[in-house]
């Protein structure tokens, strides 16, 4: 027995439950026979009717409304008494997916939570993909999923946001700072460098002191003032020279000895950032 099978008979019980239960209290309150105004609200109209019946049902009759397999009917007194109003709820079509098969299926229920009660569905077994308190309304799509579904959905959604936010824009490179527009990029040869270097004034060419996030370039290939980007150092300006720094060489200034002798000379890609 499939799924949608068992849910067909645990709908078809609970409807039968619920109609015998409704039929337990009209016959408590029947046979009184004393006169009723009642109102019958359905489909937009009203219809008001003086009664002696006490059964819902009949009332509804009495008063000319017809109801389908799956409608309902809500009264605003727990019994029929003077003034009591009958409300008929619809039946409306909606899809219910479980374990990749949809059944659609009509309920009268008022929420999300409510058709799943009555249904028979175990939470702990199934969780609906709308909150329990969602409204009912025609063509509603719940699906249902098992944990081990839910755990695999929240994989592939974090896996897609995870590679949204890695996406950069051609002609952007990703940076500490965010995607940064550049307008050329460079293999160099580069190497490392102590402020302390050179006269040991730690002060650069232009004026600015020596220090991470400085580089020392050939002016005539990358113009003093340019700001660069270079993965694995960061961003930096072009901001010393050297005497040893001639066409595509590059110096990164670095405040750690380990560090620079770590770096050593290498070739590596120098993004010219956009101004």
């Amino acid at each position: 027995m499939n799924v949608f099978e068992k849910i067909r008979k645990t709908f078809s019980s609970s409807r039968m439950t619920i109609c015998a239960g409704l039929a337990a209290a009209a016959m408590l309150t029947a046979g009184a026979g004393s006169v009723k105004h009642v109102t019958v609200f359905a489909d937009g109209q009203e219809v008001r009717l003086t009664t002696t019946n006490s059964q819902p049902e009949k009332i509804i009759s009495e008063a000319g409304i017809s109801m389908g397999n799956y409608d309902e009917y809500r009264m605003s007194t727990l019994r029929v008494k003077e003034d009591t109003e009958i409300h008929i709820v619809r039946a409306v079509p909606v899809r219910l997916e479980m374990g990749g098969s949809v059944r659609e299926m009509k309920t009268a229920r008022p929420t999300v939570g409510r058709l799943l009660d009555e249904l028979g569905v175990d939470r702990k077994k199934y969780q609906p993909s709308l909150n329990e308190d969602a409204l009912i309304r025609e063509g509603l799509y719940i699906k249902l999923r098992t944990p081990e579904e839910i755990a695999a959905e929240e994989a592939q959604a974090r896996m897609e946001q995870e590679q949204a936010a890695a996406y950069v824009p051609e002609g952007y490179v990703e940076t500490s700072r965010g995607a940064m527009r550049y307008t050329n990029v460079m293999v160099m040869e580069a190497s490392a460098y102590l402020p302390t270097d050179g006269g040991g004034s730690c002060v650069t060419a232009t004026g600015l002191p020596a220090t991470h996030g400085v580089v020392a370039v050939d002016p005539d290939v990358i113009p003093l003032g340019t700001r660069v980007y270079i993965p694995g150092y960061g961003v930096a300006i072009a901001a010393d020279t050297g005497g040893m720094i001639e066409g595509a060489m590059i110096d990164l200034c670095m405040e750690d000895y380990d560090d620079c002798m770590e770096f050593g000379r290498r070739d590596i890609d120098v993004y010219i950032l956009e101004t």
